[in-house]
Formats: structure tokens, sequence, C-alpha cells
């Protein structure tokens, strides 16, 4: 025996109504997503700042030298759309068993038009010099350089390292509207094998101002940058 065909019940016009609404509903909110996410994106590429970094020299008897007489020399190249027209503020900030006890500024280009940035790109370089328990700084572009500065040192001066925070990168972005930190000199992190190291330090995600905290490292300096 043939059974009875079965026809769907037709659907109402609320039903419609309710199931096109739902639909509307939810391409709303994808879009909605979007122009979220389009809007984070386009704030984050306007205030993040392009950095790379070249360190020493590639003249093999140049940085023999530079190491033998403890000496670090770095370049940034700094690029984004909102440099031009900013100034700069540059200092050092020392930390002593974990706590911050010196802030210095190095450099401070609000102090006159003159050093404004005139482009959309920024080169600065950074020569640092160990020698009898003392640190001498100095900061300097193609147009001018800034004057020595000096700190004490309270370990010996061949244990300080320099390091930047690029990893394995070759380059790295950072916020035009945050000081931001670019070079530490510090002293080594005793593993648990009782050896020093540095690498574990600089690589790692511990903020830079928590390094003495977190490694145990009794004395290091961080080297910020901010514009303005």
């Amino acid at each position: 025996m043939r059974r009875p065909q079965r026809f769907s019940k037709p659907l109402g016009f609320e039903s419609i109504y309710l199931q096109q609404l739902t639909k509307y509903k939810q391409v709303k909110i994808k879009l909605l997503i979007s122009i979220f996410i389009v809007g984070i994106n386009c704030l984050n590429a306007q205030t993040e700042i392009k950095v790379k970094s070249k360190y020493g020299s590639e003249n093999v008897e140049i940085q023999n030298l530079y190491d033998f007489e403890n000496i670090f020399v770095q370049k940034f190249y700094f690029k984004g759309e909102k440099l031009k027209g900013k100034s700069y503020i540059i200092k050092l900030q020392e930390f002593t068993k974990g706590q911050k006890t010196e802030s210095t500024t190095l450099f401070d280009g609000t102090e006159s038009d003159y050093f404004k940035i005139k482009s959309n790109e920024i080169t600065l370089k950074f020569n640092l010099k160990l020698d009898d328990k003392k640190l001498k700084i100095q900061i300097a572009t193609d147009k001018f350089r800034s004057k020595k500065s000096y700190f004490k040192l309270k370990d010996d001066s061949n244990k300080y390292v320099l390091k930047d925070f690029f990893g394995s990168n070759s380059e790295i972005t950072i916020d035009i509207n945050k000081s931001n930190p670019i070079l530490a000199l510090i002293t080594p992190y005793i593993n648990k094998s009782g050896f020093g190291s540095y690498c574990d330090v600089a690589n790692s995600k511990v903020s830079p101002y928590e390094y003495g905290k977190y490694f145990k490292i009794p004395h290091y300096f961080l080297i910020n940058i901010e514009f303005k």
C-alpha cells in the first residue's frame, strides 16, 4: 500500500520575518566586528614605529678594538609616518637590587626646534664605554652629538654587557605614545648550574623593569626613548 505523502507546513509570515531578522543581525554583528578590527589595526599602524638596529663595526679590526677597550656602539633606525615633527627624550634609568634608584636625562630634544625630526626616519647612534668603575655614554646623529654623561658602576666593568630587545628579530615595533626601553646594560644572571648568562635575561618575556627582581641581578641600566 502506498504511503501518503507528507507536506511540510508552510512557514507563516511571522516565522519568515524572524528568520530574516536573525540573519540580518548576524551579518550586522560580523560587519561591526570587522570594522572594529580594521579600526584598531589602523590606529595601531598610526602609533607604531618600526625599529631596526646595527651593533658594532663591520670592520673586524675596529670591532676587536671595541671589545678590548670595553666599547659598545649601537645604531638604531626608526621609521614611521608620525615621526616627522616629533622631538624625543632619551633617559637612563639605574636599578639596584630590584629597585629603580636613579633616572637621568641623557638628551632632551624638546629644548629646541632644531632637534625636531625633519622626516619619517631618524638614525641614532649610542656610544658607551666602560672603564675604571665608570660608564661613559654619548648619543649621536648625523647632525649633532649629545654631551658625555658619566655613571658609577657597582661591579667589575668586565661583567657588564650591552643588550637590546630584538632577540632573533631583524625588526621590531614600538609605540610612539609610550616610553620604550631600547637598551640594557646588565650584569649576568647566575643560572642553576652556577654559570653567568646574559641572553637568558635579554631574550626573556620578563619586563626590563623587573630584571633585578626576577633574575636577582644586583645592578643594571636601562636606556629609554620617548617621542613628544
